[in-house]
C-alpha cells in the first residue's frame, strides 16, 4: 500500500487553494471592503425597517399581506405564528433572518434568472452551467464558507454570499427549463407576425414560463432560509443562533425553540410564494 502511495504524486491542492485565497484577499480588497459595507447596509436597513414599527402592528402588516398574496388561510397562520414567535423571545432575531432570506434571495433572483434565460438561449452556455450549478448545489456549504470568511471577515457578508451561492441554482435551472418547454410553434408563431427577439422573450417565452420561474423564487426562498444555522455559526445572528447556542451547550429546550422560530418563518415564506404563484396562475385564467 505503502509503494502504491509513493508512485502516485501527490497534489497540494491544499496549499494552492491557501495561496489563491490570500492573493485574492490582497489583490482585491479594494473591491471587497466596499461589498462588505454595500451588504451590511442592505440587510441592516431592512432589520431596521422590520423593527421601526411595534411588533404586533408589525404582526398584523405581515399578515394583511400574507392574506392579499396568498389567501385568508395564510393571513391567519402568519398573524398566529408570528405572535407565537413573539411569545418565545424571537421576534428580534426573526426580523434579522427575515432581512438576510429576503436580501439573498434577491440578490440570488437578480442573477439567477438573467444566466437562465443566457442558458435557454445558448447551448454552450447551457453546457457550461450545468457542471457549474452541481457543484454549487452539492458542496458542502462550508467549504466555500471558508473562503469567503477569509475574504470579508466574520458577519453578515459572508454569511450572505454563502446563502446566495448555495441558494441561486434553482432558480438558474428553472428559468431555463420554463423557457426552453415553451412550445416552438408559439415562438415560431411570435416571429412570423414580426416580433423582435426581445419581445418575443418579454410578451411570449417569460409569461408562459412564470410558473416554472415562481417554483425557482420558491426553492430560492427556502434553500436562502435553510442557511440560518450556517449563517449563524459565522456571526450573523438571526434564528440560527439559539440553535448553535443551544447545541454548544449542550441546550435542547433553547436549540429546539430556535428551530421552531426557523420551521414558523418557512412555512409562511413557503405559502406566501405559492399562493403568489397560484394567484398568478388564477389571474391568467381570468384574463
Amino acid at each position: 500500500m505503502l509503494a502504491q502511495e509513493q508512485l502516485i504524486p501527490q497534489i497540494p491542492l491544499a496549499d494552492w487553494t491557501n495561496t489563491a485565497v490570500e492573493w485574492i484577499t490582497e489583490t482585491f480588497e479594494w473591491f471587497f471592503t466596499p461589498l462588505e459595507d454595500v451588504i451590511v447596509a442592505a440587510v441592516g436597513t431592512l432589520e431596521t425597517v422590520f423593527t421601526a414599527l411595534p411588533a404586533l402592528l408589525m404582526v398584523a402588516l405581515l399578515a394583511a399581506i400574507a392574506f392579499l398574496l396568498a389567501g385568508w388561510r395564510v393571513g391567519l397562520f402568519t398573524l398566529v405564528g408570528l405572535v407565537f414567535v413573539i411569545s418565545l423571545d424571537l421576534w428580534i432575531p426573526a426580523m434579522e433572518t427575515l432581512a438576510l432570506v429576503l436580501v439573498a434571495a434577491a440578490i440570488a433572483l437578480a442573477i439567477g434568472i438573467p444566466i437562465g434565460i443566457v442558458a435557454a438561449k445558448s447551448k454552450g452556455v447551457e453546457a457550461f452551467m450545468r457542471p457549474v450549478l452541481d457543484i454549487a448545489q452539492t458542496m458542502p456549504a462550508f467549504v466555500y464558507l471558508v473562503p469567503i470568511v477569509a475574504l470579508l471577515g466574520i458577519d453578515e457578508p459572508p454569511a450572505l454570499i454563502a446563502t446566495v451561492i448555495f441558494a441561486m441554482p434553482p432558480a438558474v435551472r428553472l428559468t431555463m427549463l420554463g423557457i426552453q418547454q415553451v412550445p416552438k410553434e408559439t415562438v415560431e408563431a411570435a416571429h412570423a407576425f414580426g416580433s423582435t427577439p426581445w419581445q418575443t422573450l418579454f410578451k411570449v417565452e417569460l409569461p408562459l414560463s412564470v410558473r416554472s420561474i415562481m417554483a425557482g423564487v420558491n426553492q430560492v426562498i427556502m434553500l436562502s432560509l435553510s442557511m440560518v444555522v450556517i449563517a449563524a455559526l459565522v456571526g450573523a445572528g438571526g434564528l440560527g443562533e439559539p440553535v448553535v447556542t443551544g447545541l454548544g451547550a449542550l441546550d435542547t429546550g433553547g436549540a429546539f425553540v430556535g428551530g421552531i422560530g426557523i420551521v414558523i418563518l418557512a412555512i409562511i415564506l413557503d405559502r406566501v410564494t405559492r399562493g403568489l404563484e397560484r394567484g398568478r396562475g388564477t389571474a391568467k385564467k381570468m384574463a
